[in-house]
């Protein structure tokens, strides 16, 4: 039967390797909501949400509550084989709470495409049967961010994101060019400067390390989030492509973005989005747009990414992946979902997104 029984929710804190840094937050670990949804013919059906007070506004207790108290009681007793109508209510029950609708979207994915006996990235389009992930470097002083980006390619990554936008502007120039000098010219590099330039020296930084030959990418969300006219004054007036992140959560909000041609590339996340569903949907109107689309992750675990990576795998819009939160990670908590193969990620063979487990410390069960 494809009917929901239960609804578990545990919580998960898990140490870093080394502090994350950026712009907006330091990070010394990994702490998230695990969702697990069974049905009552035994099928397991797996979430994560993660806080990220400082971009999506969703706590621990945030997540926690908005799962028990308002998904839970829609969910119970509801048939799988209606999901659209599941994923409607969920979305249309409360404003906001993103992360938390995400990590009940990606546990009832799970358990349909379970039900359908393919793999999720295969149900939801199947473009591709292998992602590859960049690896972030922590914004730091140029050196240690230099000795960063060459332990990060020797262990075979060859796409590098850098965080940029704490400190002043000159700082961030010798920045990249200390890791471009570190990694030669074969590395690939974009930068994230998570809202952290003013307008105007988002556009003379961009220009002057176009004139110093750095060579990169793209530049990820470079002004405020809610700011679009100063988003696109920086598209328009630099050469090196722009990627919107925290200015896009809603379709609503990718369609404003793309109809003023405001950046060239989207960024999605399943915490920003509430989940596969709205994110879908956001990845469709930009490649209406001709424009195309990363799928990155906040620092979660392997059950969001695998999650993500599915999703990422199965649109051929969809061209950039950033995925290495659980390579951060002291211990891995998943039993089962994507695999890394260095910069290689790949799917098991089972359906849905293919966890089996999940090592927690913290839980409650609701419903019956």
């Amino acid at each position: 039967m494809n009917i929901i029984q239960s609804v578990e929710v545990m919580r998960q804190s898990t140490p870093l390797i080394k502090p994350f840094k950026t712009a907006l937050r330091t990070v010394y670990k990994t702490e998230s909501i695990i969702v697990r949804i069974q049905t009552k013919d035994g099928r397991v059906g797996w979430g994560e949400a993660p806080a990220t007070i400082v971009i999506t506004g969703d706590s621990l207790d945030s997540i926690h509550s908005a799962i028990v108290n308002t998904f839970t009681p829609l969910l119970i007793g509801k048939s799988l084989l209606a999901y659209e109508r599941i994923l409607h209510e969920i979305h249309q029950s409360m404003i906001g709470s993103s992360s938390a609708k995400a990590a009940v979207d990606m546990a009832v994915y799970d358990l349909v495409a379970q039900n359908c006996g393919l793999p999720l990235y295969q149900f939801l389009g199947g473009y591709r049967d292998q992602i590859e992930t960049d690896f972030t470097v922590s914004v730091n002083s140029p050196k240690e961010m230099g000795e960063d980006a060459i332990r990060y390619v020797q262990e075979g990554f060859n796409v590098l994101k850098i965080k940029v936008g704490k400190d002043n502007l000159q700082e961030d120039i010798e920045r990249m060019q200390e890791i471009r000098r570190c990694v030669g010219s074969s590395v690939k590099i974009r930068i994230d400067a998570n809202q952290g330039w003013q307008v105007k020296d988002a556009i003379r930084t961009i220009r002057r390390m176009e004139d110093l030959g750095l060579d990169i990418e793209l530049v990820e969300q470079p002004v405020k989030a809610g700011d679009i006219e100063g988003l696109k004054m920086v598209t328009d007036h630099v050469e090196t492509p722009i990627m919107a992140d925290e200015s896009v959560f809603t379709p609503i909000q990718a369609f404003e973005v793309l109809k003023n041609r405001a950046a060239d590339l989207i960024n999605i996340k399943l915490m920003k989005s509430g989940g596969i569903y709205k994110a879908q949907i956001i990845n469709h109107i930009a490649e209406e747009f001709g424009v195309e689309c990363m799928v990155g992750s906040m620092i979660e675990s392997r059950v969001a990414v695998t999650a993500a990576a599915h999703l990422a795998a199965s649109k051929k819009n969809i061209t950039r992946c950033d995925f290495d939160a659980p390579l951060m990670m002291l211990q891995d908590i998943v039993v089962g979902g994507v695999q890394y193969d260095g910069r290689i990620m790949t799917f098991p063979k089972a359906a849905g997104l293919g966890i089996v487990d999940v090592i927690h410390s913290h839980q409650s069960v609701v419903g019956s």
